[in-house]
C-alpha cells in the first residue's frame, strides 16, 4: 500500500496537480534542511590537507575568517567558507560546484567570483606547473574583475596558515542558515506550491 504523502504514479507524464503539489510540499521541506546538508558537507573538508600546510576545512574556514575579520558582509563571508566545497566530488572543476551550490542564494557579483576563483587563484602558482599564470586575464574587461582578484589575493591564496586565529565551523552555521534561507532565484522548483 502506497504511502499518502507519495504520489503513486510510475512515470511523470501520469502525476496529477495534487500530486506535483505534495511533492512540492516535499522540496520545500527538503530545501529548508539545505544549509545542514551543506555545512555536513564542508566537514567533509577535515583532514585532507592536499599537501597544503592545513587540511582543507581548515583552509575554508580560514578564508572566511579573513573575509569576516576584514568586515565583509554574511553573504560574502559564506561564499568564501563555501568557495571549495567541491574539492571533494569535483576535483578538477571545484569551483563549478561551489558555484551551482550558491547560484541561486546569492547575488551574481558572489556567484561569480566563486566560479572564477580557481582561475584567478593560478595567478599564484600555475606557472610553477608550466600552465600560464595570467589566465585570469582573459576577464580583464569583466566588470568583477578586480572583485575576484581580491578575494583570492586578500582571503584566499594566503589562508593555509596553521598559525593563523582561525573561527570553528560552528562559528558561520547561523549565517550559513540566514544565506540558504530563501533562494533569491529558483531555476526548477518552484519557491512555494
Amino acid at each position: 500500500m502506497a504511502n499518502a504523502k507519495q504520489t503513486t504514479f510510475t512515470a511523470m507524464r501520469d502525476g496529477t496537480r495534487e500530486d506535483y503539489q505534495r511533492i512540492g510540499q516535499h522540496a520545500l521541506e527538503f530545501g529548508r534542511r539545505l544549509p545542514d546538508r551543506v555545512l555536513t558537507h564542508l566537514s567533509l573538508l577535515a583532514g585532507d590537507t592536499g599537501g597544503y600546510a592545513v587540511d582543507r576545512l581548515t583552509h575554508s574556514l580560514q578564508t572566511a575568517t579573513r573575509a569576516q575579520n576584514d568586515g565583509r558582509d554574511e553573504e560574502y563571508v559564506v561564499c568564501a567558507l563555501l568557495h571549495d566545497i567541491g574539492d571533494t566530488l569535483a576535483t578538477a572543476n571545484h569551483a563549478d560546484l561551489a558555484a551551482t551550490i550558491l547560484e541561486p542564494f546569492v547575488s551574481e557579483k558572489n556567484h561569480w567570483i566563486v566560479k572564477q576563483h580557481a582561475i584567478f587563484q593560478g595567478y599564484y602558482f600555475f606557472h610553477h606547473l608550466g600552465l600560464d599564470r595570467d589566465m585570469r586575464e582573459r576577464f580583464r574587461d569583466h566588470e568583477w574583475f578586480r572583485d575576484c582578484a581580491e578575494f583570492c589575493e586578500k582571503y584566499d591564496q594566503n589562508s593555509f596558515d596553521p598559525e593563523y586565529e582561525t573561527l570553528p565551523l560552528e562559528a558561520f552555521e547561523p549565517a550559513v542558515h540566514r544565506v540558504f534561507a530563501a533562494p533569491r532565484k529558483s531555476i526548477y522548483v518552484p519557491v512555494e506550491c
